[in-house]
């Protein structure tokens, strides 16, 4: 088991900056509590990320939005004001990541759970639009846990992350663990193994 894997430690908070890497969103309230919230594209990944928060000691709340995508919404929490803090820039400049970061098994795992698919070559990973600033500092952060990825475009079916050959999948299996009941389908090991170019 590698050290940075998903189950090398135990359930923490911190974890939940995985949602931020793709659509996730941090609201903060007065400085004194923050509420997360994400928007899936399948109601089994609310349902599995609402579990993996309370995991956390954060409850979540699972609804739809006005046009019916599935969305879990935590309520405002001091807890959560960490998470705010790190993800959130100046005033109004929106997510950004934070300094020093350093992706982790558990986050990956939750990254994976919210947005994570096999694409036409290799496992995607989709990032947020809404945060382009955010896109190559996540590329970076897969290059210093020794897993090279690259960013793609819509073209590519992004934006996104991508994983490319055999190894490199492998590795991101082995980070993030064994898919949850339903994830299987959407999980690295049955993404199309390409070597890279």
């Amino acid at each position: 088991m590698s050290l940075f894997s998903a189950e090398a430690s135990g359930p923490d908070i911190a974890d939940l900056s995985g949602v931020l890497c793709g659509q996730g969103q941090i609201t903060g309230f007065a400085r004194t509590a923050a509420r997360l919230t994400v928007e899936v594209d399948e109601a089994w990944r609310a349902s599995v990320l609402a579990a993996e928060f309370g995991r956390r000691g954060v409850s979540a709340e699972l609804s739809r939005t006005e046009d019916g995508t599935p969305v879990i919404r935590t309520a405002f929490r001091r807890d959560l004001i960490a998470l705010a803090r790190a993800w959130l820039g100046g005033e109004g400049t929106g997510k950004v990541l934070p300094g020093r970061f350093r992706l982790t098994g558990a986050a990956l795992r939750l990254w994976a759970l919210a947005s994570g698919r096999p694409g036409v070559q290799g496992y995607l990973l989709a990032v947020d639009a809404r945060a382009p600033d955010t896109h190559e500092p996540l590329a970076e952060a897969f290059r210093q846990l020794g897993l090279p990825a690259q960013l793609v475009g819509p073209k590519g079916g992004g934006p996104a992350v991508r994983v490319t050959g055999r190894r490199r999948l492998a590795t991101l299996a082995e980070l993030i663990g064994m898919p949850p009941p339903g994830a299987e389908p959407v999980w690295p090991r049955h993404a199309p193994a390409r070597q890279a170019v």
